[in-house]
């Protein structure tokens, strides 16, 4: 049985800038980082007992005697794709799908990775992230950028650059004080919405083209961001002021990305002493997070008393195996 730990993702800059439709031609940028929340996958060959040959199981359970017979699309694709055989996989996770987080890339990217142990292969991180995006945006024609398997795939708190010859990974230069004090300004919550990122990200791909201007502004956004982060002497808080920034610029993306319901949430936010934050992810529904200076935190949770408050650690780590225990397996 294999089992792994992939972390989810936090964007902070430069979304929309990882659709390649946009950065072959104009290149981009994101900050993110992954957290101490986690999805896990487990995987073993399934015993022989049974009339089905593989068994699925997340928030439904599928019991299917052909591979091409499983309705979870990312599940069927990469079975076929790394010629997976009688499996029993399970899916858990410290947080709910569809909210904002990665989460279906971060279930790919530990699904790759598992499904490469069981055979005995360890892949990079690059080669998992690289597995991932092709395994969502091709094989499950999914719309959407490729920041989030990436980010799952290394862990960190990193820049990604994006260009027409790929991308590339850079940690953020920031000591381990200052970046600690970043994720003591930062407050999650659930606003209690979900939805699926793809639809969404459909609304935000076709509006690449006519939002070029604001797109590239969120591309210089990353490296002032950077440059925060980086220079000891330079204010933290005008991280914080940054992200209502983007955020503004992210929420005339496309329709659906806001809603009245979450324009009230953040702006009680702002009012309660918040200097900025956002909706994370696609937009729509899933975790808003608040940038507030320690003084203010009690006014900003009493305000959002309503939605519930995640806290949380940033995480290093990336996709990683948790339980490694070979088993046999010959194909019938």
């Amino acid at each position: 049985m294999i089992i792994t730990r992939t972390p989810f993702r936090m964007s902070f800059f430069g979304g929309g800038t990882d659709f390649e439709e946009y950065y072959k031609v104009n290149g981009g940028a994101v900050i993110s980082t992954t957290f101490d929340k986690y999805c896990y996958v487990s995987v073993r060959h399934l015993p022989r007992f049974f009339d089905y040959r593989n068994e699925i199981i997340y928030s439904k359970i599928e019991r299917v005697a052909k591979t091409e017979d499983i309705v979870h699309p990312a599940v069927r694709n990469a079975m076929l794709m790394k010629d997976m055989h009688e499996l029993r996989l399970t899916y858990d996770a410290d947080l709910p799908a569809r909210s904002g987080l990665g989460t279906s890339s971060s279930f790919a990217v530990g699904m790759l990775n598992a499904f490469s142990a069981l055979k005995g292969k360890k892949l990079s991180k690059r080669e998992l992230a690289d597995q991932a995006i092709y395994l969502e945006r091709v094989l499950c024609a999914e719309s959407g950028g490729v920041q989030d398997q990436i980010a799952a795939a290394f862990g960190g708190l990193n820049l990604i650059e994006f260009s027409a010859d790929g991308y590339r990974v850079k940690p953020v230069g920031v000591s381990d004080e200052r970046k600690d004090e970043l994720n003591d300004r930062l407050m999650l919550f659930f606003t209690g919405y979900s939805r699926f990122s793809s639809d969404i990200q459909k609304g935000t791909a076709k509006s690449l083209k006519d939002k070029t201007a604001e797109l590239k502004e969120m591309t210089k956004l990353v490296y002032e961001a950077k440059d925060i982060l980086e220079d000891e002497g330079r204010k933290l808080d005008d991280f914080g002021r940054m992200l209502d920034h983007t955020w503004k610029l992210k929420r005339g993306m496309a329709s659906g990305i806001s809603t009245d319901n979450i324009d009230a949430m953040y702006e009680t936010g702002l009012k309660a002493g918040a200097l900025g934050g956002k909706l994370l992810g696609a937009g729509g529904g899933g975790f808003i997070v608040f940038y507030v200076e320690p003084d203010k935190q009690e006014a900003v949770m009493k305000a959002m008393e309503s939605l519930l408050y995640i806290p949380f650690r940033f995480e290093n780590e990336g996709t990683a195996i948790i339980h490694d225990e070979w088993e046999s397996f010959e194909k019938e």
